[in-house]
């Protein structure tokens, strides 16, 4: 393959840090590169190098002739004065980039929601940040780099990204270069992986998945890493192998390797233990939302939700920005009162929340880290039963990636993914029953997502988590439900099913919910014909559930069939098309029913 860029013997140091020494590197053509490290090692500064706007103290990069890199940073660099048409396509003519087959994909992937002449200024940050998405993507580039692009998009926006990089940027076709903590889309887009770490970039095949196997086989070997870490990669490795098939069929690794490095490693989490402690500490009854409404103004946000939250539940809750989450949460929390229906919380529920604006450390900012744990408990108790173990604080602290020197530090001094870190400690310390992580991913390393993951893998209470972060939320949850129209709706299928229902939906906008008198919002059916489709509508529930559940097990028999009968594979594989081709004819029908309901 052709050589498109390539760095060599890179040094960059800072006034307090030498950051890289001596690195080489090379990109081809075809090359699919995810940048990984903890935070503060280089990532953005490797990949600035790379492209141009950082120049290195010692060593050169060399670009071959003719090739464009484009850029996207993290920072918004967008103009508040032009329209979004003109902040993606700028000053070319409408037949020029509407008669261009990439750009309208671009468009219509990122921003066809919005006003396509509206300004730029008023958008939220995950539409602001589509904008500049689709200004990089309509360009013409040899070499891609993008330093954080999922940062502010929603799993929808995330999933199309990584397809079109996909297509875009295949063997044959440039190179991309990427930095992110998004370890699913790092699965789905990169064919290689750089590890950031000690003043050197290592190279890896393959996406996050197959780094994983390589940095514990490495570990292993050179004994170097610190025996905590080899368990926690192992751990996730494990879980990744034990995961979905589409998942564990991408990377390029020998099955037979990984499986016998996850050999003695156990499940993730011990579920009918933590279940059964759960009950104890809880009680039977967590939180109740029966026929649960909320209206704002003339707004209806939540309609008819009826949901009974279990004792030891870990479930994940998805839906575009302004569909209700928030609302949802602040139902269960307590912060928001139903305008209808009713909400019944058991005696013995202790709710906290980890917000995204770290409301819990404005207290703390003068204070060193030291004092603000010296106030807490004495002690956590962390595991269940036999495996159970008391943690000071600071031993706590040491876990989530704290050095004893940083104990001294100023919370206010402290990087945001350490402050994050602090923020869940002490609302951890706190020893709440339900716990509601609202994005709690943001400004954290992969190594740190991964530590903060077992953590909550020994927790026992309800947790419920919403998330942009795909791989984070499968990671931590049982379950996903989503908020959709207005209702709460269970996802058996998990992301893959919420996406599904999500192309359906645009493919068939609904009218607005809107709140008004009685008449306004009477079902569109009445009498025979509203409990006819009612009970359509619960049968087509329960059916997709089983077809759903029947596509694993065909998926997993499919895993276990002889590789060489290929009529066989074959038979198999069009069966489970079949299949899914119900359950999407299903989905589109229950999307008719809830519209006749109301």
């Amino acid at each position: 393959m052709a050589h498109l860029l390539g760095a060599e013997g890179l040094h960059l140091e800072f006034p307090t840090k030498v950051v890289f020494d001596g690195v080489s590197l090379g990109v081809d053509e075809g090359d699919r590169i995810g940048i990984v490290g903890r935070n503060g090692d280089g990532k953005s500064s490797l990949m600035a190098m790379l492209a141009g706007r950082l120049a290195p103290d010692a060593g050169r990069v060399t670009v071959r002739g003719g090739v464009r890199v484009g850029v996207l940073d993290q920072g918004d660099t967008l103009d508040d004065t032009l329209t979004i048409a003109q902040s993606v396509v700028g000053d070319r003519a409408e037949h020029d980039w509407a008669g261009d087959a990439g750009v309208r994909d671009v468009i219509a992937g990122l921003v066809g929601d919005l006003d396509w002449d509206g300004p730029v200024a008023g958008l939220s940050g995950g539409q602001r940040r589509r904008v500049a998405l689709a200004h990089l993507l309509v360009g013409d580039w040899d070499v891609l780099a993008l330093d954080e692009p999922t940062n502010h998009l929603d799993v929808e926006a995330v999933a199309w990204l990584a397809a079109h990089l996909t297509r875009r940027w295949s063997a044959s076709q440039g190179a991309l270069l990427v930095v992110t903590h998004d370890r699913w889309f790092l699965d789905e887009v990169c064919t290689k992986t750089w590890e950031v770490h000690d003043r050197i970039a290592e190279p890896f095949e393959g996406g996050y998945a197959a780094y994983v196997l390589q940095r514990v086989e490495r570990d292993r070997q050179s004994a170097v890493i610190e025996q905590r870490r080899q368990n926690l990669a192992r751990k996730e490795l494990a879980w990744l192998r034990r995961g979905a098939p589409a998942r564990t069929s991408k990377p390029r690794f020998r099955i037979e390797a990984a499986n016998e490095l996850i050999a003695d490693v156990p499940e993730i989490r011990d579920k009918v233990q933590l279940q059964s402690l759960a009950v104890s500490r809880l009680g039977k009854d967590v939180v109740d939302l029966l026929d649960a409404g909320v209206t704002y103004g003339d707004r209806l946000v939540l309609q008819d939700v009826e949901w009974r939250i279990a004792p030891g539940e870990r479930t994940g809750i998805l839906g575009v920005n302004g569909a209700g989450k928030s609302t949802l949460l602040g139902l269960i929390a307590g912060t928001v009162e139903p305008t209808h229906g009713r909400v019944k919380r058991g005696k013995t529920v202790k709710v906290a929340t980890l917000t995204q604006r770290m409301d819990e450390l404005d207290q703390y900012l003068d204070d060193p880290v030291r004092v603000v744990i010296s106030g807490l408990r004495t002690s956590y108790t962390i595991g269940t039963g036999s495996k159970a173990s008391e943690l000071t604080p600071g031993q706590l602290l040491e876990r989530m990636g704290f050095s004893s020197a940083q104990l001294s530090t100023p919370v206010k001094d402290l990087s945001g993914g350490q402050q994050r870190r602090l923020q869940l400690l002490l609302i951890l310390l706190d020893q709440p029953n339900v716990l509601i992580l609202d994005e709690p991913t943001n400004d954290l390393d992969t190594d740190m997502l991964a530590a903060i993951e077992d953590l909550l893998d020994s927790w026992a209470g309800t947790l419920l988590v919403v998330s942009h972060d795909r791989y984070f939320l499968e990671r931590v949850t049982d379950q996903q439900y989503a908020v959709m129209g207005g209702r709460l709706r269970h996802l058996p299928g998990g992301i893959d099913e919420y996406l599904r229902l999500r192309a359906v939906q645009r493919d068939q906008p609904a009218a607005p919910v809107v709140a008004g008198s009685e008449g306004d919002t009477a079902p569109a059916l009445a009498g025979a014909d509203l409990r006819a489709a009612q009970k359509e509508l619960a049968a087509a529930e329960r059916r997709i559930q089983k077809l759903t559940a029947q596509v694993d097990a065909a998926r997993t028999a499919l895993a276990d069939h002889d590789q060489s009968d290929y009529a066989g594979l074959g038979e198999k594989m069009r069966a489970i098309g079949e299949l899914e081709a119900e359950i999407a004819a299903l989905e589109e029908r229950w999307f008719e029913l809830s519209e006749l309901i109301g």
